[in-house]
């Protein structure tokens, strides 16, 4: 799915394209269609097939994943999705679709902005045609993990990879590892934090909840829970805080295995048992609210939280398609594209306004950025 219409002279009789565009293709990892049980099982079948999410020896885990978790968690998921649906549809895909349109229009009409979902609709092939259709020639993927792990950047280049395969011209591909570390991240998660406390107060502690991935991943060599640990740091730094004033924490663990540690909901009942009354919640490496901020931490943890004898649970919204944050993943593929000239004259030009121009000079890609 794309934010512009093509150009009139974009595509020749032929199918090749007339002039060389530059594209954005924000990739995310997907959603049920619908939330009903088909729906979910149909997406859990695509996203636990995944060799990058589930490692395990396929002899082992598909009798599992047939024999198990499809015939039965997508009725437990469905009760959960039924509880954060809108009517304009899944959270996740409606905010994605918000964020596509705002980053296109902040990086002006030069740059055409697609979005492809590693898992269900819209997928990363339909993208990248729709791209393709728009006269694009050099595509940046930027998918939207700040923090990188196999399990999610890695397979959503996988897709863009599977896909341009099957393709005879390939355009000319830049993708970007993470932006855990960049400088205008960092910020906007900042600012998020600050506004939410002049609405609502400051609570006593604020915890940073990150996806979980088994530990074995990060013994492999995944260096996920570091890049977490650090954006931790840098946010608990801009903010002012004090070693005891925050802490991070890892959800959405499932299975047996050894996840990385501490574990949200334990990190949770902790501290309800310890006196603390209100916590802050932050889930900074969600680029967009879904079922695992808005369900398991706004709903579940909370209720558990205060069952526990916590008395207020507050969850800080992600950062979604708020101004500070497009203008973020703006000026992140901006800076990602700086090393060739040819993608700067294009790509550049339209993010003048917004971005820092001495600090895109000065850094040398997303990684090295400090607040």
């Amino acid at each position: 799915m794309t934010a512009r219409q093509p150009h009139p002279s974009a595509t020749l009789g032929n199918g090749f394209t007339s002039h060389a565009g530059v594209g954005v293709l924000l990739v995310n990892l997907g959603t049920p269609s619908e939330p009903t049980p088909g729906a979910i099982a149909a997406y859990l079948r695509e996203f636990l097939s995944d060799r990058r999410v589930v490692d395990l020896p396929r002899a082992l885990w598909l009798p599992i994943l047939y024999g198990l978790i499809l015939p039965l968690r997508p009725w437990r998921l469905a009760r959960a999705y039924e509880k954060i649906w809108t009517a304009e549809g899944s959270p996740l895909l409606t905010i994605s679709l918000r964020q596509m349109s705002a980053v296109q229009q902040t990086l002006g009409p030069d740059v055409v902005v697609a979005l492809g979902m590693r898992y269900g609709h819209p997928g990363v092939a339909a993208a990248l045609k729709m791209l393709e259709r728009h006269g694009v020639r050099r595509v940046l993927v930027l998918p939207l993990y700040p923090q990188y792990s196999a399990s999610t950047t890695a397979s959503a280049l996988d897709a863009v990879f599977a896909a341009l395969a099957r393709e005879r011209w390939l355009p000319e591909l830049r993708t970007v590892n993470h932006y855990h570390d960049h400088p205008d991240y960092v910020a906007a998660l900042a600012q998020s934090v600050r506004a939410h406390w002049a609405d609502h107060g400051r609570g006593e502690h604020l915890l940073m909840s990150f996806h979980g991935v088994p530990r074995r991943y990060v013994e492999a060599g995944d260096p996920y829970e570091q890049q977490c640990r650090d954006t931790a740091a840098l946010l608990a730094q801009a903010l002012g805080l004090g070693e005891r004033d925050w802490s991070v924490a890892f959800q959405s663990r499932f299975g047996k295995a050894e996840w990385v540690a501490p574990y949200t909901d334990r990190q949770l009942l902790q501290l309800a048992r310890q006196g603390t009354g209100r916590v802050d919640l932050l889930c900074p490496g969600f680029a967009a609210d879904c079922l695992e901020t808005l369900e398991e931490i706004a709903i579940r943890n909370r209720e558990a939280f205060m069952a526990a004898g916590g008395q207020e649970l507050r969850y800080i919204p992600a950062l979604n398609d708020g101004a500070a944050h497009v203008q973020a993943l703006a000026n992140i593929a901006t800076t990602a594209r700086r090393t060739s000239r040819r993608w700067r004259t294009s790509l550049g030009a339209t993010c003048r306004a917004g971005c820092n121009g001495s600090e895109l000079v000065k850094n040398s890609g997303p990684s090295r950025g400090r607040p």
